[in-house]
């Protein structure tokens, strides 16, 4: 029996640490939501492997338990009425101070733009490099201006792929009023290949650090395609980017 409960001990971790790294592929956690787990998970962890020992009697986890489920069971209605406040509070506290880190956004660079992706929100901008227009961003510029620079961008594969792309998110109805650009691009026989890609650009369009691991990536790629997949208003030039990156960087 002693030697089982040591056993049991030395497992609980492994098995902690095992279902935390299952728990960050499958709900696509970045590198802060996951550190912020584990020392959660690592603290409940200790508290259990003491009671086991003996060391402190198990009331000391049952008794905050108790207190807290009546608290909630007493007040739920409250706790009810006032979760539509928070998620509202954390909305306008993201939007106010914004974004950081490594891994809360995306870029691809072509010759034309320099696109950047919101991995929480999915929204998307570019600054234009290059023609009559650059020096703007994508949201300062009018249907007919997104045009006039897609004929620009007719110059470069990649550039032109990535603007659709944009259209097709900020003007969903932009093709379907302009029949004479499809029947232009029809025209484009192209003869710009895309450009090929490398470890930079892979980890620009993953939104990653130089020290990115297979987890990272993994987990990277699955939240960028819950995002961008064609299947959920996403692009399938994005998408093909996407998994190119993916690919590149586990290769």
């Amino acid at each position: 029996m002693f030697l089982l409960r040591y056993i049991v001990i030395l497992l609980i971790p492994v098995f902690a640490y095992i279902g935390l790294r299952k728990l960050a592929i499958r709900y696509s956690l970045n590198q802060k939501q996951f550190n912020l787990l584990l020392l959660l998970a690592t603290m409940l962890t200790i508290i259990v492997i003491l009671i086991l020992l003996g060391r402190i009697p198990p009331t000391f986890i049952i008794a905050p338990i108790m207190v807290a489920g009546t608290f909630l069971l007493r007040n739920l209605h409250l706790v009810l009425r006032l979760l539509p406040l928070w998620n509202m509070f954390r909305t306008k506290t993201r939007t106010a101070y914004g974004s950081s880190g490594a891994q809360d956004s995306s870029s691809i660079r072509t010759r034309f733009l320099h696109m950047t992706l919101q991995h929480e929100s999915a929204d998307m901008d570019g600054e234009v490099l290059e023609g009559r227009f650059a020096g703007q961003a994508l949201s300062q510029l009018s249907l007919e201006q997104l045009l006039l620079l897609a004929d620009e961008c007719r110059q470069d594969a990649d550039s032109l792929q990535v603007l659709e792309a944009y259209l097709d998110r900020a003007h969903t109805q932009w093709r379907d009023n302009n029949q004479a650009y499809e029947e232009q691009a029809g025209r484009d026989t192209g003869g710009n290949s895309e450009s090929a890609m490398d470890r930079r650009t892979a980890l620009e369009i993953l939104g990653l650090g130089e020290d990115a691991g297979k987890d990272d990536i993994v987990q990277a790629h699955r939240r960028l395609m819950q995002k961008m997949h064609p299947d959920r208003g996403g692009s399938d030039f994005l998408a093909k980017k996407i998994n190119e990156a993916r690919d590149y960087l586990l290769e």
